[in-house]
């Protein structure tokens, strides 16, 4: 447990304890006792000079039953209150309830009433304070919360703001933490397995199933939806599934009106809480429902053998309003709690540090806010069950400064990323418990893009794979990539995570991912297309820069570009990611940043056509591939030494001629084929060799085979040219085509990709 904070800030204001994972700071939040006689509420605030708890019988519409002061001990205002208290003031069923904070820039005043300015000194005061006791505070612990700051009853979020609303009382419509005994049930049997041995399967949970005729309508687009595919997903090949944010987010108001995007927050990067699982993704709505129903989803995809990843946005919050403007922030939680605590601020206090270009930073070097990000994930991995976490904006998380400043370190041990990884280690390399930590390694400004300079212990998206191999496919004769760049990607990108102890797993590759084009539309597009009407559009944003091409608009070339871009992620080493849909080659009609479309153009759909059909078979028989091929899955990075003797090399590259590439090859950006064979034996694969020939030409190339091992002839696995096209393109284990043995040729077609075996 940690010291009593004050006692930490004292001591060192930039370095946290290390606390307890799994156990909150200070047992903050709301809790029953043992015999659920009491509940004791705790909030901290460095800042505040009062602090008041207001009960409700009711999530909205109506005034607070009863109303307490909090004691202060170190920072941390708390209240011990019995459930035969409250049910004397008529709270006899869910408890719901909020803060009210005051402090230097708005002193508690004995005339104050709700609604009043009595005590008022201003808006925003030196320190970054914005207390303002007229607006109801969401527990930043609580567990699960009522509702979203907007709702269709409640479109305007002015009332939360100061300046000219200061004085409107957010009370009867602001959101509230709900308190609730957890119910009975677990999450199942964590997985073990390896990260290198994962497929990984990025999907937004309402948009899995929300357009599936196969579950229940009133399942649809909830946890338990999602939960009943688990089955369909470990056929496909997958191993882990992502989902986006499922922490609470502003999005109660998107069907307000069903054709309109206007303030529609799909994707859930707006994150109103950082415990609470999202009400609106659960069928059983109740007070405590949509906890168990998250915990039963998870237990859905451990029984079928399925990690459990989510995506979390710890670099920013909801809470942020129009900038530009002191007085026109939102003030739901954190704001008004501590604004300077949680939020990095400008160095004159006045105005949120905005490092992301979606808003405020969150203060993440600050220990009490680090101590809310280890006790949100620890809570999430122990409680609610979950594997592993994708962070959104992860260099964030990085940050070394508090105010009017940003500075990414890798290597201080007071950083949230260090923190995380020390406090509940990473999976090793072999599997076993652990946590699988995965880095988005980007924000917008200072020195935050970050790719390959993660702490060890984290894996990252590996943007670079993606590019590389995107310019490759759809830029020739336009962006510079030599075969050198190619073989660094395929071969898990060690230039990028070999100098820190890292391994190729660390590398998550993905050639697509939900921001941005699906796999379909990075071959179908050649520029972003989001001004368009509902469903597909409009949104605003997305990157012009998308490295897509429409393969001249054909549609046979199109879908073989596809399968080449699938058949990168199941060959390569390092952890393969694949975006919900593109096993259907799923598209949004070229829209890159659909963030706003809670529509089914963006849920996937399940009538897929034969086309369609067929690339289904190709992904999964290349997972299955993979699966089956632990050459394929490298602890370590590849070497091209002899390590067992039988005169290959654990990795040999080759030109098309079945020559080792020279200087001279490696460095031109004019060659536009390689090939590479692997020594099974090295990896106690079942198949002795396996060899790929990537062909990135315009033009036939004629690749000549390199040996075989002794004794054995090579096989074919698959060809992605359009002449293999159908539902038998990946071959069966044990119906591969004999191809021949040393110094056999093989015309490899335009743009296409080769996979031998031999045995």
């Amino acid at each position: 447990m940690l010291v009593t904070l004050a006692g930490v800030l004292a001591a060192n204001p930039l370095t946290a304890t290390p606390a307890q994972a799994g156990i909150d700071t200070q047992s903050l939040g709301a809790r029953y006792d043992g015999t659920a006689s009491n509940i004791t509420f705790r909030v901290y605030s460095a800042g505040a000079t009062r602090i008041a708890l207001y009960l409700y019988s009711a999530a909205t519409g109506a005034q607070e039953k009863v109303s307490y002061v909090l004691t202060e001990t170190s920072d941390i205002f708390a209240k011990t209150v019995s459930v035969t208290e409250l049910s004397s003031y008529g709270i006899t069923g869910t408890v719901y309830y909020g803060y009210r904070a005051w402090g230097p820039n708005w002193p508690y005043n004995a005339g104050w009433t709700k609604g009043s300015t009595a005590g008022f000194i201003a808006d925003v005061d030196s320190a970054g304070n914005r207390f303002n006791p007229n607006k109801l505070l969401v527990d930043p612990y609580a567990r699960e919360i009522s509702h979203d700051p907007q709702t269709p009853s409640h479109t305007d979020l002015s009332g939360y703001r100061s300046g000219a609303n200061r004085a409107v009382d957010t009370g009867t419509f602001a959101p509230k933490g709900i308190v609730f005994t957890p119910a009975a049930g677990g999450f199942g049997t964590k997985p073990t397995r390896a990260f290198k041995d994962d497929i990984v399967y990025e999907v937004h949970v309402r948009g899995l199933t929300k357009n599936d005729t196969a579950v229940s309508s009133a399942y649809r687009g909830t946890y338990k939806g999602a939960g009943l595919k688990a089955a369909y997903l470990a056929s496909l090949g997958v191993t882990a599934v992502e989902f986006l944010p499922v922490q609470e987010t502003q999005n109660d108001t998107n069907d307000v009106n069903p054709t309109s995007t206007a303030g529609d927050n799909y994707w859930g990067y707006l994150t109103l809480n950082y415990f609470a699982p999202d009400r609106r993704y659960a069928y059983d709505k109740s007070p405590g429902g949509p906890t168990a129903e998250f915990k039963a989803m998870v237990k859905a995809f451990h029984d079928a053998g399925i990690k459990v990843l989510v995506d979390v946005v710890y670099n920013h919050t909801g809470e942020d309003g129009p900038q530009g403007d002191k007085n026109t922030y939102n003030i739901f939680s954190w704001r008004g709690l501590d604004n300077p605590t949680y939020y990095s601020l400008t160095s004159d206090r006045q105005s949120p540090w905005d490092n992301t270009g979606v808003g405020g930073n969150y203060n993440t070097f600050n220990p009490v806010g680090q101590n809310l990000i280890v006790d949100s994930v620890a809570y999430w991995k122990n409680t609610l069950g979950v594997d592993g976490f994708r962070f959104d904006l992860a260099s964030v998380l990085g940050n070394t400064c508090q105010h009017g400043c940003f500075n990414y370190n890798r290597i201080n041990t007071s950083t949230a990323l260090n923190r995380l990884v020390a406090e509940m280690p990473a999976r090793a390399a072999g599997g076993g418990a652990g946590v699988d930590w995965i880095a988005e390694p980007w924000a917008i400004g200072g020195n935050s893009y970050q790719v390959g300079n993660f702490p060890a212990g984290w894996s990252e998206w590996n943007g670079i794979y993606r590019d590389t191999l995107r310019r490759d496919q759809n830029k020739m004769g336009v962006d510079a990539v030599t075969p050198a760049d190619l073989a660094n990607r395929f071969a898990g990108s060690s230039d990028l995570y070999g100098d820190d102890g890292r391994r190729p797993w660390n590398s998550v590759n993905f050639m697509v991912a939900h921001d941005g084009f699906t796999l379909k539309d990075l071959y179908t597009c050649n520029s972003k297309n989001n001004n368009q009407p509902w469903p597909y559009g409009p949104s605003d944003g997305g990157s012009d820069d998308n490295i897509s091409w429409n393969q001249g608009g054909v549609a046979a070339d199109q879908r073989k570009a596809a399968r080449n871009g699938q058949a990168f992620l199941m060959l390569s080493a390092g952890t393969p990611m694949m975006t919900g849909g593109d096993e259907y080659l799923r598209g949004v009609n070229c829209n890159n940043n659909p963030y706003n479309l809670d529509s089914s153009a963006n849920w996937l759909a399940w009538a897929p056509d034969t086309n369609q059909t067929d690339f289904y078979t190709f992904t999964n028989r290349l997972a299955a591939f993979r699966k089956a091929h632990p050459a394929l899955r490298p602890a370590n990075f590849y070497t091209a030494a002899d390590t067992n003797g039988n005169g290959l090399g654990q990795v040999e590259w080759f030109t098309p001629a079945g020559a080792a590439p020279d200087g001279a090859y490696w460095g031109s950006a004019d060659n536009h084929a390689l090939a590479w064979r692997i020594d099974g034996s090295e990896f106690g694969d079942p198949a002795s060799g396996i060899y790929i020939a990537y062909n990135g030409w315009s033009g036939d190339v004629t690749f000549t085979l390199p040996a075989p091992p002794a004794g054995k002839q090579w096989y074919r696995v698959t060809d992605t040219s359009t002449w293999a096209e159908g539902p038998n393109q990946v071959a069966s284990p044990g119906s591969e085509a004999l191809i021949g043995g040393t110094s056999t040729t093989y015309i490899l077609r335009a743009r296409s990709l080769l996979l031998l075996i031999a045995r």
